[in-house]
């Protein structure tokens, strides 16, 4: 087998800037025939195990939440050793999967906030972490792998870094935002139309004098097919899609942790972007090494079309 494990330069540069990529997975031509043949499977939503999450405007995005669960497509992608090589050379041997989304962007959309996420407690209705690292730990945050399942152009709404910003969060996450659908796409912030699906991160704010230096910030134009590896606590955003094309850009992110970290620990629903959905289904998925500390649930994902079992 090829090994994908990253260099100790590579291993640098990820520590000093927060990201590293894009990688090659799959040649555009490729990605275009998966993605056809993904598309039915993601309407149907019966296998989803957020399928009957509700909101205040009925079924919510969370039906597409962590698909990799019910998507065989979805559930190779997460594992594939292009990714989870790269990804266990940052995280160490033991790692696990425990969320994956689906971001789109539609011709005329607006772009997507400067953020930084921590524990992802802030979107949750709550004050409870999604995930705990132990508490000697040196740093939080997930490991996020993007994956441009179209092309990412900025046009299309390509994401943006700044690199080295994941040392400092800049957000409390104890607060809670507001959801506010009706904000969606009507938010312009300094000259650029830019949300977060209905919330405003500026409500987290440690400092609400302050902005991020976007003097700073690099564009990740990404041909489809490739993906991005950067922390969660890295300052990203996205540009808005200038509707220049009638293609959707979509991307596809799975998050990454070490299997010492407690996911969901203090929940038993997910709510987030104005829905709720049990997680009575839910489990992550271990892609790498073993789990010697048995304190997550674990789902026995195979790629065969069967049901998968609750393993712990």
């Amino acid at each position: 087998m090829v090994d994908f494990q990253l260099s100790q330069q590579e291993i640098e540069q990820f520590h000093r800037d927060g990201y590293i990529g894009p990688f090659d997975l799959y040649e555009p031509e490729e990605m275009a025939k998966n993605l056809q043949a993904l598309r039915p499977r993601l309407l149907n939503t019966k296998r989803a195990i957020y399928g009957r999450g509700r909101g205040i405007s009925g079924v919510t995005n969370l039906a597409n939440y962590d698909r990799h669960l019910d998507v065989d497509f979805l559930a190779e992608h997460i594992t594939r050793p292009e990714i989870v090589h790269r990804v266990s050379s940052l995280l160490g041997p033991d790692v696990l999967c425990w969320r994956t989304e689906f971001f789109p962007k539609y011709p005329g959309d607006e772009g997507t906030d400067w953020h930084q996420a921590d524990n992802f407690s802030n979107v949750a209705g709550s004050k409870h972490p999604q995930i705990v690292w132990p508490e000697d730990s040196e740093f939080g945050g997930t490991i996020t792998v993007w994956s441009a399942f179209t092309e990412a152009s900025e046009e299309m709404g390509c994401l943006q870094f700044i690199p080295g910003s994941h040392r400092t969060m800049n957000y409390d996450e104890s607060k809670v935002m507001e959801y506010n659908a009706d904000s969606i796409g009507k938010v312009e912030k300094d000259g650029v139309r830019r949300g977060f699906f209905g919330y405003d991160y500026r409500q987290l704010q440690k400092d609400p004098d302050w902005s991020p230096d976007e003097s700073k910030a690099q564009s990740m134009v990404m041909r489809q097919g490739q993906f991005i590896i950067f922390w969660s606590t890295l300052m990203h955003a996205s540009h808005p899609h200038a509707g220049l094309t009638e293609d959707m850009r979509l991307g596809y992110a799975a998050r990454y942790l070490p299997t010492q970290v407690r996911v969901y620990p203090y929940s038993d629903a997910l709510s987030e972007f104005g829905g709720e959905a049990s997680l009575e289904k839910f489990g992550c998925v271990l892609v790498s090494g073993k789990d010697e500390y048995q304190h997550n649930r674990f789902v026995d994902r195979t790629v065969n079309g069967t049901p998968f079992q609750v393993a712990g």
